[in-house]
């Protein structure tokens, strides 16, 4: 059993990677995804890059980890199951009023997306938990057998359970969830104590709806996806990718799907950072487009950013998850024109099927044809031969948005891009700019199968110098299942000061957490010395409402450990808000722990770099659009699996690999780095014009 596999869907292709612990290889494949069944696709380019490989068998294969993106989808096209809501009375329609904060300040009009529970599904229960834990008023479980007898009799599939102050008292939704057990067999159960353990209850209400809401789904793709594997011969427990980076068992999974809200684009920043730090790079900007969404997110000194919340399609979701920022900009984003004449990029997309018109069935235009129009990808074919690109569809396609702008086909093709990149740009400063961070200070790391071709107008568009694609870009995010650990993560809201004083009670909290990874630790079988436990603590001065998350050092919180943290929540707020209030009091409110479990991962690999000449990869040349070189020319073009350490291209130049197409633009050189990777040095861009 020397292989391990990585899986990860997307809107267009599924990307699966095989990493062979004899001989030190990385295999990659790609399949167009089946959006009406991702397992089909899944288990389809798992039989051809174990072929690949040279006729290798499923029993071989030691570890199976998965991207997914089904609980999201769901999630934004509302094809989630019957979910009903069950929660301390008098709060049934908190689901529904959710902040007095209107979406977009100066549109009275904005609405409200509609709650995952209609309001003749949210039902009350008598049961009362005072601020401290106390218990006001006992559960009522008549209520509660009442209550699961009208959803029974309302086919409701899963139920949400969510009671005033159960982050402190969970002992009634326990309860509540072993009598629904023994009323509704077979639904799926929710409950808020075990989803997010936490205070501010309409978060904590919107976070297990939406847990309740796509559970059965994401449970039954991961149960079926899980015995389609067994079937074929996999004999080791299939992983999938959490939004914090971390991979778990796909039976632990389907009891949390709401953390998998990200688990398509988390594992890829995981990679990325591993690799630019490696390659001396450890602060970067990663840059994931794929066909149908981009992803951006930021890497400090080697270690992604990380976040408690995000909002989805106006609802937010609290879980511990990477800071990643989504836009709608990606290879088949679908060109448009607006009322006023604009021309306008996604977030509508082609998909895999219809695809972009190259591909054959489309017809509308998409990003991928704009750059098959301006032969920056390959007019004929792509994926080394096996996706065949039809460029006369591309072109009558873009002719149809350029005749409705007033353009010429090339102008258009390349006005598309502009659109597109200034999307992603956009993006990115929402991540960096928008949060203290100036983007020119870090390293654009672009992967996707659309990432590298992009990349070094989206650097220019940012002022960044400096771009490094790895390896194997296209399927960077399925690479990264191969090089993440597994981590769970634990947390308990306790308002209370943070002084020296204090020391003692903060440490009682983290034993207590520390206890429960350590229990999951053991589940997990992970031994001892590959354990790892890391803790944070959110604070704010008193009377404020949102918090700061502080690292908290290892060990016993003394006195002297205390301070340390103070003094860098203190540190932290003056960057963040431009002051800080030393003689101001300090409150902790949830105290954070995250168990990591070191598991076996794919080695980068490591040459000696040679000489500076590039010839030997030296494919041959096309014409390509270059408006600041006055239109087409011919530009050589690279095959990047015969670039070795030490080559140098300049720019205007080509790469291509199977999974993806770089892009260099004229004043650019790249150089081959000893691990493989292409690192571009941009060219001063300040007097350009496009």
């Amino acid at each position: 059993m020397t292989l391990r596999i990585g899986v990860d869907t997307g809107g267009t292709f599924t990307d699966v990677v095989a990493y062979d612990e004899g001989t030190g290889t990385v295999h990659v494949r790609k399949v167009s995804s089946t959006p009406q069944d991702p397992g089909l696709a899944i288990v389809e380019g798992v039989r051809q890059i174990l072929e690949q490989i040279g006729d290798r068998s499923m029993a071989e294969v030691s570890y199976f980890a998965h991207g997914t993106t089904v609980g999201t989808n769901a999630l934004l096209t509302g094809r989630g199951v019957r979910t009903a809501v069950i929660t301390t009375r008098g709060f049934r329609d908190l689901l529904e009023l959710g902040r007095g904060r209107r979406p977009r300040l100066y549109d009275l009009q904005a609405d409200k997306p509609a709650p995952f529970a209609p309001r003749d599904l949210r039902l009350e229960v008598t049961e009362r938990v005072r601020h401290d834990g106390r218990v006001e008023i006992p559960l009522d479980e008549q209520d509660v057998r009442a209550a699961a007898k009208v959803l029974r009799e309302q086919d409701v599939r899963s139920v949400a359970v969510c009671l005033l102050y159960s982050f402190l008292h969970p002992r009634h939704e326990e309860r509540i969830g072993d009598i629904l057990a023994e009323e509704l067999p077979g639904a799926y159960v929710s409950l808020s104590s075990q989803v997010l353990p936490e205070f501010r209850e309409y978060e904590r209400l919107s976070t297990v709806a939406t847990n309740a809401y796509v559970g059965p789904i994401v449970a039954d793709y991961l149960a079926g996806l899980r015995r389609r594997l067994a079937q074929q011969g996999l004999t080791v427990v299939p992983h999938v990718t959490q939004s914090n980076g971390g991979i778990i068992p796909f039976e632990a999974a389907e009891a949390l799907p709401v953390r998998m809200v990200l688990s398509g684009p988390s594992t890829g920043v995981v990679g990325a950072a591993g690799i630019c730090a490696a390659a001396g790079h450890p602060d970067i900007i990663t840059f994931d487009m794929g066909g149908t969404s981009s992803d951006v997110s930021l890497v400090q000194g080697g270690q992604p950013k990380v976040t408690t919340g995000m909002e989805l399609d106006g609802r937010p979701i609290r879980t511990p998850m990477l800071d990643i920022h989504t836009v709608g900009a990606g290879g088949g984003s679908l060109t448009w024109v607006d009322a006023g004449g604009h021309l306008k990029v996604g977030p509508a997309s082609a998909g895999a099927d219809p695809g972009p018109a190259c591909y054959g069935k489309g017809t509308e235009a998409s990003v991928t044809d704009a750059n098959v129009v301006l032969h920056v990808l390959n007019p004929a074919y792509l994926l080394d031969g096996r996706k065949k690109i039809d460029e006369a569809a591309a072109r009558a396609a873009v002719e149809r948005i350029a005749a409705r702008v007033g353009l010429g086909t090339e102008e258009t093709a390349q006005g598309i891009l502009r659109v597109v990149t200034a999307n992603m740009a956009r993006a990115i400063r929402v991540i960096s700019v928008q949060r203290g961070y100036d983007p020119r200070d870090y390293t654009l790391v672009p992967f996707g199968g659309a990432g590298p071709l992009h990349a070094s107008r989206l650097a220019r568009e940012l002022g960044m110098r400096t771009v490094l694609i790895p390896p194997t870009p296209g399927a960077q995010s399925a690479l990264g299942l191969l090089m993440t650990d597994v981590r769970a993560d634990f947390s308990r809201t306790r308002i209370q000061p943070l002084g020296e004083r204090f020391a003692g009670q903060l440490g009682e909290v983290y034993a207590e957490l520390a206890a429960e990874a350590h229990a999951w630790f053991d589940d997990e079988r992970i031994p001892e010395t590959d354990r790892t436990v890391r803790r944070t603590a959110e604070l704010r001065y008193a009377g404020q409402n949102y918090e700061i998350p502080v690292p908290v050092p290892d060990g016993e919180l003394d006195a002297a450990a205390v301070r340390g943290v103070l003094d860098a929540f203190a540190a932290e707020h003056e960057r963040l808000y431009g002051y800080s209030s030393p003689e101001e009091p300090v409150q902790v409110v949830t105290f954070r722990l995250q168990g990591v479990g070191a598991v076996p991962k794919a080695a980068l690999r490591r040459e000696e770099p040679g000489g500076e000449d590039a010839s030997a990869a030296l494919a041959g040349s096309r014409e390509v659009y270059l408006p600041e070189l006055g239109g087409f020319i011919p530009v050589p073009i690279y095959r990047r699996g015969r670039l070795r350490p030490g080559n140098r291209v300049a720019g205007p130049a080509v790469v291509e690999q199977m999974d993806t197409t770089t892009l260099l633009l004229p004043g650019d050189t790249l150089t081959v780095d000893e691990h493989s990777n292409l690192v571009i040095a941009i060219a001063d861009t300040a007097n350009s014009t496009d």
